[in-house]
């Protein structure tokens, strides 16, 4: 098994991920949320790239049984049904329903990897059991950090590294590619208190200046899930 770390893919052509398996982060907060709401019974999640194919889509589907939900710079778009807090996705407001998703990062990475054979989100929240499934799978894969407006952030590149060493605990040595090292590295030095660092972070702060300090210590919590997101005909279900 050889993994592989991408910082960014904003200069990545989506068939770059043709036949990969794929797993992507983005800790604050969007796979985080995409992993609450299918543990709290959401039918599916529904990726999309822009606000406005958001608003197309929702236009066409069958209301009470849909949400339209997401953010822009960390708040709600006006009109939507709920934000990016996973405070917010409840079981008695999406059990049973199907979520049209945007966020400035994260929603974006998973339309970028649409072609991959596999594709998975990850947060800390179900870190461990995406570990356990990638080593059932024993298949080279690529971890798309969503980052912030398509560049670098620590916070993604730490939970690649995070799940990198949970995979080296559990099988022979894979094979890292100097990304992945960085991210494992990264990792070694930045998670001894997960709350405290996540609200160091550029986007941490900012989500404390939005008053969003909650979100935070929901995003940091290791294994709180077995819930495994898996795209699949332009949805993330539960596997």
């Amino acid at each position: 098994m050889k993994i592989n770390v991408l910082f960014s893919n904003l200069f990545l052509d989506e068939l770059y991920f043709t036949g990969k398996t794929v797993v992507v982060i983005d800790v604050l907060r969007a796979t985080t949320v995409i992993t609450t709401a299918l543990a709290n019974g959401a039918r599916e999640i529904i990726p999309v790239s822009t606000l406005d194919f958001a608003m197309k889509i929702s236009g066409d589907a069958f209301r009470s049984q849909t949400l339209l939900c997401g953010e822009r710079n960390t708040k709600m778009v006006e009109g939507f049904n709920l934000g990016n807090s996973p405070l917010e996705y409840r079981p008695e407001v999406v059990a049973g329903k199907s979520i049209i998703f945007y966020t400035t990062n994260g929603s974006k990475a998973i339309v970028k990897a649409k072609f991959s054979k596999n594709l998975f989100a990850c947060s800390f929240n179900n870190l461990p059991a995406i570990a356990r499934h990638m080593i059932q799978l024993n298949e080279d894969f690529e971890i798309i950090c969503a980052g912030t407006n398509g560049l670098f952030n620590l916070e993604d590149a730490v939970c690649a590294g995070v799940l990198i060493n949970q995979i080296k605990k559990l099988t022979e040595n894979p094979e890292l590619s100097d990304s992945a090292n960085a991210s494992l590295i990264l990792s070694n030095s930045n998670t001894k208190n997960l709350f405290n660092f996540l609200c160091s972070t550029e986007h941490g702060r900012l989500l404390i200046e939005n008053g969003f300090e909650d979100d935070i210590l929901v995003c940091s919590k290791i294994g709180s899930t077995d819930v495994i997101p898996y795209y699949v005909s332009g949805t993330m279900k539960r596997l």
